[in-house]
């Protein structure tokens, strides 16, 4: 008899941990209201150009100078969707994309895609690069937000590494099927939240169980808030 070996989901305990299972419920409640319980109600390629477009207009106003940023992040944001399929067969691939979108005009060329050298560097990715190809059974949102904190605080970038983060977190969310049209604009709940973003990313970093759950229960706020500010239900944009 052939035996296989089954690798537990990295992330099941992250989904169990006390407050995330109601959080992570409230916030595919109000996703799946805009996406009408799930019968995915007819989207206007507008509808969802805009929500793309809002969603990265908050992004640059997350980061230190949104003037300098905005270009990129909308750039980046046209190939979301695209890249979406790709992050989770080549992650390197899709991120080294993504920071080239985001990046571009604003360091040099050589630095497009390059990720920083660094062992810690090369390991973080590396984890993440298999949770994203791996089989994860635990919720999208926990994935998403995993995805997120992990190039946000590792900045293996070391420029528009913010933007990219941004822009997996709703990568990932389309990929699993959370949000398949990327009209759920989290990077508005972000940005309402933009006075606990930094402090629970750094939070996060702490790699405290604490730090953990508050930066997942963070990501469900956003999708809370990005699924009331979608244009499909007439939300407002920034």
């Amino acid at each position: 008899m052939v035996q296989t070996l089954v690798v537990p989901d990295p992330l099941t305990d992250l989904a169990r941990l006390e407050g995330v299972p109601s959080g992570l419920a409230a916030a595919r409640a109000a996703v799946d209201l805009v996406l009408t319980d799930r019968g995915l109600r007819a989207m206007t390629g507008d509808q969802v150009a805009s929500a793309l477009l809002a969603g990265a207009r908050a992004s640059a106003r997350l980061t230190e100078d949104p003037a300098r940023w905005a270009a990129g992040a909308i750039r980046l944001s046209t190939e979301v969707p695209a890249l979406a399929g790709v992050l989770r067969v080549a992650p390197a691939q899709a991120l080294a994309r993504a920071h080239t979108l985001a990046a571009y005009g604003e360091v040099t060329d050589d630095r497009l895609g390059r990720p920083r050298d660094g062992v810690e560097i090369a390991s973080r990715m590396g984890g993440l690069a298999e949770l994203l190809t791996g089989r994860i059974e635990s919720p999208a949102l926990v994935l998403a937000a995993i995805a997120h904190a992990e190039i946000a605080t590792v900045a293996p970038f070391g420029s528009a590494d913010g933007l990219v983060a941004r822009a997996v977190e709703r990568m990932v969310l389309i990929s699993s099927g959370f949000d398949p049209r990327g009209v759920i604009v989290t990077e508005l709940g972000h940005l309402r939240r933009r006075d606990d973003y930094d402090a629970l990313l750094s939070g996060y970093a702490s790699g405290t169980v604490a730090g953990v759950r508050a930066w997942i229960l963070h990501v469900a706020q956003a999708a809370v808030d990005g699924a009331e500010a979608s244009p499909v239900v007439g939300g407002v944009s920034s």
